[in-house]
């Protein structure tokens, strides 16, 4: 049986979470509207219809909340500080409430021993600053190198561990190129400039907390997923390595100081052409404490010629008859093995903290009790694969589980349960579930 003791005395567990997904108060204390809050606003754009605004009520709630953190035995909590609670127009004048806000939930977490550990940009952009463009904008690296100075001096004397951005592949690509998560643009005219001005916010936010905050342990965090050919054909091998590029080399390493991975997609080599992004090399490059990983499935693909510039196309789980969550992510332990070795690979990158990793389930509260068995199994497997990666001697140091209650899934709405707590979104009354407790079983020897 698998045990927290397993990892050794110095590893650390913690619990994930985001602002825009649990805070609520969208338009209250001084906050002023994030992207999210205005894509949320348009009809068919969110499952069900369904609205950010309360949350979890997070904003109100959140001594009770940290204090379940603390009854379920995590030593570390992962938040992010929203943007525009910060700085209403995304840059200029401060909102002294949404300081305060900052300082009061630090302060809850350390008086219960809890670390904080603090992502600058879990996707909320100000919208005031996506009215004059976003990440497309090159006007984005100033504003954004300003609020990274007000967090890190107003916190840096409290706060020492920090994550720049998270998944940046993620708000790139879903956002800026798909269209299907906030803002909903869509093309690689505004996939290509996103790109560029994200690489350069990572290095450049931790140069930033690198200078002004005493013994700070700096991170940025990357979605990652092992990229399975269909078949040993040319055609899906090659579509295999052109996903690879996007969705695990993309951001990492230009922060190692290897630019974008243009030879081997030539999409990228026109980018890179474009763009003159070889100039802006080392203003990429950052030597982080820690990579963070998230890891939720593979993703198996094959050639498609229909498919506009990646031809590519995911072959699904369940068509492939392999065991899947509710949002359909193949549940493959194996992969989160080997895709962490992948990283682990890159002779720069000194330490790895799994930063993400859960499962959404249809869970059902009966008799004030929430049976996940599934969930329990799935935490069970990897993190098996987990110990078995660190006992090879790979740099692991940290693991933190999506996540701390159901929330506000992004363009899944409230219909995706990821939490290892149940929320009643009309009540926010919290329920620990069987994996909630099975975690605090699991950390009681940690």
């Amino acid at each position: 049986m698998i045990k927290a003791s397993d990892f050794g005395p110095d590893f650390l567990w913690g619990i994930a979470t985001a602002a825009a997904q649990i805070e609520g108060t969208a338009t209250q204390y001084g906050k002023g509207p994030s992207i999210w809050d205005t894509f949320t606003a348009k009809s068919g754009k969110i499952k069900k219809n369904h609205k950010l605004d309360p949350a979890c009520d997070f904003y109100h709630r959140y001594a009770e909340d940290v204090a379940l953190v603390k009854y379920l035995g995590f030593k570390v909590f992962r938040f992010s500080i929203a943007w525009s609670r910060i700085l209403p127009s995304g840059r200029g004048e401060v909102n002294q409430e949404g300081i305060r806000f900052y300082h009061n939930l630090i302060d809850e977490c350390l008086t219960h021993g809890i670390t904080p550990y603090v992502t600058l940009y879990h996707w909320d952009l100000p919208q005031a600053l996506e009215d004059e463009g976003g990440w497309t904008s090159f006007s984005i690296n100033a504003a954004f190198n300003a609020f990274v100075s007000i967090c890190a001096l107003e916190y840096g004397d409290k706060v020492k561990n920090w994550i720049v951005l998270n998944e940046p592949f993620g708000y790139t690509s879903l956002g800026y190129m798909l269209g299907i998560h906030a803002p909903g643009k869509t093309g690689l005219s505004n996939f290509f400039p996103a790109i560029l001005h994200t690489a350069l916010a990572q290095a450049e936010g931790g140069k930033i907390l690198r200078a002004q905050v005493a013994n700070a342990n700096i991170g940025t965090t990357y979605s990652c997923s092992e990229i399975i050919p269909y078949t040993d054909s040319d055609n899906d091998v090659l579509a295999a390595k052109r996903i690879d590029c996007l969705m695990n080399r993309l951001f990492v390493e230009p922060t190692l100081g290897m630019g974008f991975p243009t030879a081997d997609w030539d999409v990228l080599e026109k980018f890179q052409i474009e763009y003159g992004t070889w100039r802006l090399q080392e203003r990429m490059k950052f030597d982080f404490d820690f990579i963070g990983l998230q890891n939720y499935f593979p993703l198996t693909v094959k050639y498609n010629a229909f498919i506009p510039v990646i031809q590519a196309w995911e072959v699904k789980a369940k068509s492939r008859k392999k065991p899947h969550t509710t949002m359909g992510w193949e549940i493959n332990a194996d992969s989160f093995y080997n895709i962490v070795k992948k990283f682990a690979a890159y002779p720069a990158i000194k330490n790895i903290i799994i930063t993400e990793n859960g499962a959404a389930y249809h869970d059902k509260l009966s008799d004030k009790r929430v049976e996940d068995p599934e969930r329990i199994e799935y935490f069970k497997l990897y993190l098996s694969a987990l110990l078995k990666l660190k006992n090879e001697g790979i740099n692991v140091t940290g693991y933190m589980a999506w996540t701390l209650m159901d929330n506000f899934e992004w363009a899944e709405g409230f219909t995706a349960r990821f939490g290892l707590i149940y929320n009643d979104f009309k009540t926010q009354e919290r329920t620990i579930k069987d994996s909630g407790y099975w975690w605090k079983e699991f950390l009681k020897y940690s």
